[in-house]
């Protein structure tokens, strides 16, 4: 059960010619193993260096009659965990000229002592969509074109480090960042969730597309497959990595094994397993967006263009919904993440994009007890963020408790409240992939189907969470396709499981460690997907574009209070819903832990404020509203194979 990807970037070579897909010429595929994805995935989770000293201990016995899933850190001791941790863990800072913070010590290099081999990958914004001058120009300096992002009015390039001096002096240029590499996050319960309610009422997503932008998706498997068993529900397929899309193990289209996962997850119809492992959409239309690698690797740049070409494809597919089960570290406010502006682009298209928040939430850097660590693009106020919570072996809502490894906000830079929403993550069992590295490094997750075949695969994480929304969002737009993805959003937030104690803790026996969960608006959003509630509620948000942006905090170090702060940088309060009615009050969305406009933090909860050092790495030096932390929770480590990473447990988080 993974918990976050392997940190390695890769910028791919242009991307391959698009292969629409037909239901009358699919080529059957033969079906041997199970496939994986980049979504929190247990290989890219680990960095390498842990990764080579787990393989040396055994695997330990399940135990309280769950499934233990494979995470990459699952086997690493406490001191190691603690280790990585302070390592990768660092202070940012603000942009100079026109370079994001991560890239400006790397820029500075230029004129002291970097070789004229060294290159950096970039993406490049312009003033305006860059045409082929501004690209000539990048390319005089050395500069190799990988993507050309127009939503972003930019480009993705590889550039000597000894260049970017002088591209930072082309007038056309605006800013300049690091290609970030991106990864997977891995670590359900359909009866928890309600969403057999939405299937009796007749919803199964029918219709609806749904854009898996992970480490492909292997169609052969039979729950991918139509109710007639003869046609795949993959109506698209293009590569965004540039590298090869089979192997001779027998892996095709996914050679990690996450994407398939993940589109298991979201529309499996069960077929193999008697209906036991269906996903919640199992009628949906899935369109394969791949960017990320055999080892679930990828980079910015690939997952801007596969969303700009979601936008694309929006009428011919009916492309609603958009699943991002991947993340990697916030560099800059959402404001100025290409990232973030290309999510926004989907949003603002009418197309609700699903984030994971990430697995991170072990990591305590000063005693911030895992706050703070949302990823990127989930820290964007627009979109849908999850965190995954544990069924503990039981159906039944009420059991449901919070996974430790899971991301806490609020949001670095920006202090956005996330995540929005939680749906189970751990243990949750998908469609497998044949050859795949998954597959491979974690042969004790495998599953059989009724065919007597390894053709299920158990994995954990956010980015297992994530898909169990989109698949929800698409039964939602079914039943009223005229909601706009703010509606969406405001609903699933305002319809969740509620009633949660104060705080749970868990014993991790692999780190020796016990964690402490609170159910704070910052821990676990407005709470556990409820698709009963969500199908039979008739309230409607308002259609506007950002009428449910997710609003940001404000810490008082003086009385320790957190404030909510309706609206977000440019966003007028006017837009938002929260907290403008009694129907969709802040405390209507978020619980009984917000009270009308404020939230108090007590000694004994999230924040004390004995711990001011732990203030410090949340909230920045300076907490007003409005202001960027200057204390970053996501330092230049994290760029690196070894950068900062959270250790997933399996049953007991």
């Amino acid at each position: 059960m993974p918990t976050g990807a392997r940190q390695t970037v890769l910028i791919a070579p242009p991307a391959t010619p698009a292969i629409p897909i037909h239901s009358n010429n699919l080529r059957k595929l033969d079906w041997h193993r199970p496939c994986t994805s980049l979504a929190e995935s247990k290989h890219n989770s680990v960095p390498q260096k842990a990764r080579v000293m787990s393989q040396t201990l055994k695997p330990k016995s399940p135990s309280r009659g769950e499934r233990h899933s494979a995470a990459w850190g699952k086997r690493l001791s406490a001191i190691l965990l603690l280790l990585l941790a302070e390592t990768a863990f660092a202070q940012g800072g603000k942009a100079v000229g026109k370079f994001a913070p991560d890239l400006a010590p790397i820029a500075a290099r230029a004129n002291h002592g970097a070789k004229a081999s060294e290159t950096v990958k970039v993406i490049v914004q312009y003033k305006q969509i860059p045409q082929a001058a501004d690209e000539g120009r990048a390319q005089l300096l050395g500069g190799r074109l990988s993507h050309r992002l127009h939503s972003v009015k930019g480009i993705a390039m590889t550039i000597p480090v000894n260049a970017l001096p002088a591209l930072e002096a082309d007038p056309e240029v605006l800013s300049v960042s690091v290609d970030h590499p991106m990864k997977g996050l891995d670590d359900v319960s359909d009866i928890a969730t309600g969403v057999p309610s939405a299937w009796n009422a007749g919803y199964n997503g029918a219709g609806i597309g749904v854009a898996v932008i992970d480490s492909g998706i292997n169609d052969s498997h039979p729950d991918l497959k139509d109710s007639t068993e003869s046609h795949s529900r993959v109506v698209y397929r293009q590569d965004f990595t540039g590298t090869a899309n089979s192997n001779s193990s027998g892996a095709m289209y996914d050679l990690y094994g996450h994407g398939t996962h993940v589109a298991g997850i979201i529309g499996g119809n069960g077929y193999l397993s008697g209906g036991n492992y269906a996903g919640v959409a199992p009628s949906v239309n899935l369109v394969d967006l791949r960017v990320l690698d055999l080892n679930g690797s990828g980079s910015d740049s690939n997952v801007i263009a596969a969303i700009e070409q979601a936008i694309a494809l929006q009428s011919t597919y009916n492309i609603r919904v958009i699943n991002l089960s991947l993340g990697r570290g916030i560099f800059v406010s959402y404001t100025q993440d290409p990232l973030c502006q290309a999510v926004e682009a989907a949003w603002k298209a009418g197309i609700v994009v699903v984030v994971a928040a990430g697995n991170y939430g072990r990591v305590s850097v000063n005693g911030s007890n895992g706050f703070g660590t949302i990823t990127a693009p989930g820290n964007d106020p627009f979109v849908l963020t999850v965190g995954a919570m544990k069924s503990n072996g039981s159906s039944n809502p009420a059991a449901e408790t919070k996974a430790s490894y899971s991301s806490k906000g609020p949001t670095t830079y920006d202090h956005v409240v996330k995540p929005d929403i939680m749906a189970p993550g751990n243990d949750i069992v998908s469609l497998a992939a044949p050859g795949t590295t998954l597959m491979s490094e974690y042969p004790a997750e495998l599953i059989t189907g009724n065919d007597g075949n390894n053709d299920y695969f158990t994995l954990s994480g956010t980015s297992m969470a994530t898909p169990v929304v989109s698949g929800a969002v698409a039964l939602l737009l079914q039943q009223n396709n005229a909601l706009t993805p703010d509606q969406v959003k405001a609903r699933l937030m305002k319809t969740t499981y509620k009633a949660w104690p104060t705080s749970t803790s868990a014993y991790v026996p692999h780190l020796l460690q016990t964690f402490t969960d609170f159910y704070d608006f910052l821990s676990i959003g407005s709470g556990l997907l409820d698709m009963q509630n969500a199908v039979a509620d008739t309230n409607v948000a308002p259609a506007n574009v950002g009428a449910a942006l997710s609003p940001s905090v404000s810490y008082n170090p003086n009385n320790g209070k957190v404030s909510l702060v309706e609206g977000n940088g440019s966003i007028a309060a006017g837009s938002v819903v929260w907290g403008t009615s009694v129907v969709w009050g802040a405390s209507v969305v978020w619980g009984a832990s917000v009270t009308g406009s404020s939230v108090v933090w007590g000694a004994s909860l999230p924040w004390n404020t004995n711990t001011l050092s732990a203030f410090s790495v949340v909230w920045g030096s300076s907490t007003g509203t409005g202001t960027q932390a200057t204390s970053v929770v996501w330092g230049a480590a994290v760029t690196s194979t070894d950068g900062a990473f959270t250790d997933a447990g399996d049953d007991e988080q």
